[in-house]
């Protein structure tokens, strides 16, 4: 009995860490659909969020039928709710990373206002970020969930950065009005995701130590 709810437990984590990895993917792939101007990538990525949406019914679904089937205790049953939790942040992570394909598609159309070095900074950290919580969560390792935390403030500090430097450019020259706000907008998107995963993060360290951390930045 006990090695069927092991082999039930291991596969809802290898779910959410797929999860996890698609949102790294459309992360990836948005960014590079922004510094290239590539509106078929940026595509690609609006189509991905389908399929973490359906992957977020999918692990739900077994994490319900998981505790009907064996009704689990103690530490397994945190970790069944820990997945169902971070579900709603990943699958809201993957919303922001397509915003910023549809904000790319809307770039692509005109010549670029600058070269997006925070923008990319920004989501160099996130995947950073991402890369993090996979091997947390698959070495059951609270101190590398705690890097992550950390990680989210460096994000943070790009985006002051950024909205700073988007700011001086639309009082210096109101012509850049819409693309500026696009950017800012996209930069919001990245901070965004980063609280998503810090949400992640949290209720990871609470699995494996039942440590309840909360940031006054959290995302509901």
């Amino acid at each position: 009995m006990r090695e069927v709810l092991d082999k039930a437990l291991n596969e809802l984590l290898e779910e959410t860490l797929r999860m996890l990895s698609l949102v790294r993917e459309m992360t990836q792939e948005a960014t590079e659909a922004l510094v290239e101007g590539n509106r078929a990538k940026a595509e690609e990525v609006i189509v991905k969020d389908r399929e973490v949406d359906a992957l977020e019914l999918k692990i739900e679904n077994q994490a319900i039928t998981l505790i009907a089937r064996h009704q689990p205790v103690a530490s397994d049953l945190r970790l069944i709710f820990t997945v169902i939790k971070a579900l709603t942040d990943l699958e809201r992570a993957g919303d922001y990373a397509m915003h910023v394909a549809e904000d790319a598609l809307l770039l692509a159309q005109d010549p670029p206002l600058k070269r997006y070095v925070i923008l990319q900074e920004m989501a160099k950290r996130l995947l950073e970020m991402m890369d993090t919580l996979g091997k947390a969560v698959a070495e059951k390792d609270p101190a590398l969930a705690r890097q992550v935390l950390a990680m989210d403030d460096q994000v943070d500090s790009l985006y002051e950065e950024v909205t700073r430097e988007l700011i001086t450019y639309m009082l210096e020259d109101p012509r850049t009005l819409t693309k500026a706000l696009t950017l800012m907008r996209v930069a919001r998107s990245y901070e965004r995701l980063g609280d998503h995963l810090e949400n992640v993060a949290e209720r990871v360290i609470y699995w494996l130590t039942g440590e309840v951390y909360r940031s006054p930045e959290d995302v509901y």
